[in-house]
């Protein structure tokens, strides 16, 4: 078993990986901290701390998060604070319609289509996008089924 620095150096590449896919940094490394956590639930506090980070940065971060699905609050009685773990079923998430980026991207498209005339490049250029966005969603249900049913055979209950 590998001792804490070593997890972290590990936290830190995965997070290095996941700028160089995109993702930025603190929201990068804040992801890190949830899929390295032994705790149930983090608090941005508890974030800002691990990453010596700001708060506003944390929350900038979280905020990023939540919106693509990988995180969710938990609910925390009797805490002032809100409190976040890393979903389950998080990278399938990622994926599906339960993602607001990609519901952002189709309205986005479809904004655009209805703004330029059918003979305009723009036009299809915007369709193309909102047509991909559109037969992606499509196809993720028999895919995460897929998905499912592969975890099934390999982590029985």
């Amino acid at each position: 078993m590998s001792d804490e620095r070593e997890q972290w150096q590990a936290a830190e590449r995965l997070a290095l990986t996941l700028i160089e896919g995109g993702l930025q940094r603190m929201a990068a490394r804040t992801l890190a901290v949830f899929l390295f956590t032994d705790q149930e639930s983090l608090t941005a506090g508890d974030i800002a701390e691990r990453l010596d980070a700001s708060a506003g940065s944390v929350s900038v971060a979280v905020k990023s998060l939540l919106t693509v699905g990988l995180i969710e609050r938990l609910p925390a009685p009797g805490s002032r604070r809100e409190h976040y773990h890393l979903r389950d079923d998080a990278w399938a998430v990622l994926f599906t319609g339960q993602n607001t980026v990609i519901q952002l991207m189709l309205q986005a498209a479809q904004a655009g289509i209805d703004t330029t005339a059918a003979n305009d490049p723009a036009h299809r250029r915007l369709t193309q996008m909102r047509n991909f966005y559109q037969f992606m969603l499509d196809e993720i249900p028999a895919l995460l089924e897929r998905w499912q049913q592969h975890q099934r055979s390999l982590w029985p209950r």
